[in-house]
Parts: C-alpha cells; sequence; structure tokens
C-alpha cells in the first residue's frame, strides 16, 4: 500500500496518453483531421496532461475556467488551480472549426501530430483579455501598479510576451494524447511521468518526498536547500526542467550532467532521485510557485523547496512572495480539491567565510562583506563574460562542465543581473 501523498484532484492520475491499439487508431484517424499548430507551451502542457502531470486536467480550459483560476486560483467544480492552461487559435483556424468537432494538434518543429482534441468551446481572446491574465498572472510585488507593470512587461518579460503573442480565440476541450516528443529519448534516464516516480518513492519505502525545481545548473545554495530537505524528509526529487527557457538559460542536458556530478560527489546517492518534465517556463514567480507545487504533488511529492525568488525573472517579483503566497490561496473543503503540497520555505542562503559553511539569514550573524551570495542570474553572467567565479560559488565538478559550455558557445546573450541576484 502507497504511503504516499494522493494526485491532485481527488481522481487518482488522469492521463490522457494512449498506448497499444487505441493510440494505433487515433494516429490513424489524426491525419484526416483539421491539424492545429501549437506553440511550444502548448506543447509541454498537452504532454503534461497526456502523462498525468496535470491532473486532475483533461484538456485545455473553458472561458469559466480561465477566469476562476485567474480571479480565485480555482476551476469551476471547486478544484485549487494556479494558472491558466489554454490553446489558442487564429480567427481564421476558429471559424472553420465546429463545436463538437475534433482536430489534430500538430507540433510544427518535428512535423509531428502530437494528439487530438475535441472542441468544446470557442472563445475571443482580446487585448484586454490578454492584459488582464498578465496582470492576474505576472504581476507581483515588484510592481506596484498596473501602469508600472505595464511600461516593463513587454520587453523584460517573457511569460507576458507569451501571452500577448497569443492567437485571438482560445479552444477548450478534452483531449487524447499520441505522443510524449523528444523527451523520453533525448532525456533517456532523467524524463519521467508522474507514475514513474511514484513507483521509484514506492519500491524505495518513501513517504515524505521533497522536490527541489530547477532552471538553472545547481549551485551551493541549491546543494544546501537538497540537503536540508533530505534531513527533514525521506528523500528529495531534484526535478529539472527540460522544454524551453528563455534566451540565455542553460540548456537541460548541461544541468542535467551538473547535477549528475553533485549527486555523485557530494550526497549520498539513495537519498535522491533525479528526474525532468517537459514544460516551458512561464517565470509566473508566485503563481509558478504554486503550480510548481501543484504538479509535484502528481509525482508523489509531499513538499516543495520554496527559497529566494522562485520561477522569478527581473525585479517583477518581491524576493519571498512564492513563499507568503502559500499562506493567501483557497483551501477547498470537497476532499482532494485542495492543494496538499506544502511548501518547504527556506531563507536566503550563502556561503560564510566566518561561519565556514553554507548558511542563511536566519541563522548567520554576520554581513554582507562574508557572505558569498549565490544566484543563478550572477552564476551565467560570470560564466557569460568570462569573470572569475567566487570561491565557493559551485563545486569545481560542476564549474568545468559549465566553463566547456560556454567556451563552445558561437553566440552569447547579455544576462541582466536584477535586483535579487546582485544582492542589494
Amino acid at each position: 500500500m502507497s504511503q504516499l501523498i494522493p494526485p491532485h484532484g481527488g481522481k487518482g492520475l488522469t492521463c490522457c496518453l494512449l498506448e497499444g491499439a487505441a493510440l494505433e487508431a487515433e494516429k490513424k484517424k489524426a491525419q484526416g483531421l483539421k491539424k492545429l499548430s501549437l506553440s511550444p507551451r502548448e506543447k509541454g502542457d498537452l504532454i503534461m496532461i497526456g502523462i498525468g502531470g496535470f491532473s486532475p486536467l483533461t484538456g485545455f480550459m473553458t472561458k469559466a475556467d480561465w477566469k476562476g483560476v485567474l480571479d480565485n486560483f480555482l476551476l469551476t467544480d471547486g478544484t485549487f488551480w494556479p494558472v491558466p492552461v489554454t490553446l489558442s487559435a487564429s480567427k481564421d483556424e476558429a471559424a472553420a472549426i465546429a463545436i463538437g468537432s475534433e482536430i489534430a494538434l500538430f507540433d510544427p518543429e518535428r512535423n509531428e501530430i502530437m494528439g487530438t482534441m475535441t472542441v468544446t468551446e470557442k472563445y475571443e481572446m482580446s487585448l484586454a483579455d490578454k492584459k488582464y491574465e498578465c496582470e492576474k498572472t505576472f504581476m507581483g510585488e515588484g510592481t506596484k501598479t498596473a501602469e508600472d507593470f505595464w511600461k516593463i512587461a513587454e520587453n523584460d518579460h517573457p511569460g507576458v510576451q507569451m501571452v500577448m503573442g497569443q492567437k485571438e480565440i482560445n479552444l477548450a476541450g478534452p483531449v487524447k494524447v499520441l505522443s510524449e516528443a523528444e523527451y523520453p529519448t533525448k532525456y533517456a534516464g532523467i524524463y519521467m511521468r508522474p507514475a514513474e516516480s511514484r513507483r521509484i518513492f514506492d519500491e524505495k519505502g518513501w513517504k515524505e518526498i521533497a522536490a527541489l525545481q530547477l532552471r538553472n545548473p545547481m549551485h551551493r545554495s541549491h546543494e544546501y536547500l537538497c540537503k536540508i530537505a533530505v534531513e527533514v524528509c525521506d528523500g528529495v526529487f531534484i526535478h529539472s526542467l527540460v522544454g524551453n527557457l528563455k534566451p540565455g538559460d542553460i540548456p537541460a542536458d548541461v544541468r542535467v550532467k551538473c547535477i549528475e556530478s553533485l549527486v555523485k560527489h557530494y550526497f549520498v546517492p539513495e537519498n535522491v532521485v533525479q528526474g525532468g518534465y517537459p514544460l516551458d517556463m512561464r517565470y509566473a514567480g508566485p503563481r509558478e510557485a504554486l503550480l510548481h507545487a501543484t504538479f509535484r504533488q502528481n509525482y508523489g511529492c509531499s513538499r516543495m523547496i520554496i527559497g529566494r525568488d522562485h520561477a522569478g525573472v527581473g525585479d517583477f517579483y518581491g524576493m519571498f512572495e512564492a513563499q507568503t503566497i502559500f499562506d493567501k490561496i483557497p483551501c477547498p473543503t470537497e476532499p482532494g480539491k485542495a492543494l496538499l503540497c506544502s511548501p518547504l520555505k527556506i531563507d536566503w542562503t550563502f556561503y560564510c567565510y566566518k561561519c565556514d559553511g553554507m548558511a542563511s539569514l536566519r541563522t548567520c550573524p554576520h554581513g554582507k562583506a562574508d557572505r558569498v551570495l549565490l544566484s543563478g542570474t550572477a552564476l551565467r553572467k560570470g560564466l557569460s563574460e568570462g569573470t572569475p567565479i567566487a570561491d565557493h560559488f559551485g563545486r569545481e565538478e560542476v564549474l568545468d562542465i559549465l566553463r566547456e559550455y560556454y567556451a563552445g558557445l558561437t553566440e552569447k546573450v547579455e544576462i541582466k543581473m536584477h535586483t535579487a541576484a546582485s544582492g542589494t
């Protein structure tokens, strides 16, 4: 009998990925359907719906669900959900699709049909609707007013750019997923479905598992966060994003090598599981922290490590806003509908020369001059520009992997330092 936390939504893992004869039959039928091209974000969302990562979702959201999530963090059936999961089409594409009809969901990059969808609703996304979604999803304490937000958001926030770049009409309806794209082969041994991670945790006899979200290579702060989690839980799930990132971020295969090196040399391997998931970053800060906890619950994790500026970008969010939002969300009383994966809140961590080790603002009494302030942004900026990396910032085994990666780049993206990353 599993001791793991149940999947979110109270319905078990709602997996829409077809297999065997059903898969072959749906693939054949899909060839004769109208094709709708997916954006990279929509592709990742579709795969997560397929493998049960977005349980209890079984398709793309209706207008009522979209609005309920933005206004109240709730789907129309009362289930907690933190961010919209939508599919867009142009006006011409939508006009050619009848309500009740089926369409094929197509990945233009791979020239592959990823799934099929029965269209149950079409709703317009006006400029005002898109702006409303952006303000609700991406506007944090770092920008006090909507006017301040829009002065910088369209140029500096990749999540805002994604939403504003969506087509004019959203389509809603249940899906059947036919493919996991390149992920099972490209990231073999790392990419996994929730059913797989749950099986691994059960085999280990674990009950309390903490997830570490990673989009940057692991530096000493990440290592410290994981070791705190190992001390208070049965194990830690180092769960890396293997979907798309913003320009200048480090690709997944390089980050995976860094994690493998760290686990090999600095962890008890039996207490760590490494995995990967197929989403694109939304850079939604607090809302994305909630999304990370929601789908980690589906992967079997009872705790979500939330440190400083989780899933942030620039100065859009307060440093610990991704922690405090967990105290403000609704808690539905109907069984299964509340978020059960709780945050493991950890203060700003750093290496302190006087403490002679890793510490946090809660444990270290010394000043800024004694601390090596650690951030993924600062690490990427130093490596990109070839400047020396501060002592105790990262493990040499990891830095060697990263230096080799940066040495092979022919084009480099300017890395902007935001306030928290610079320690000011």
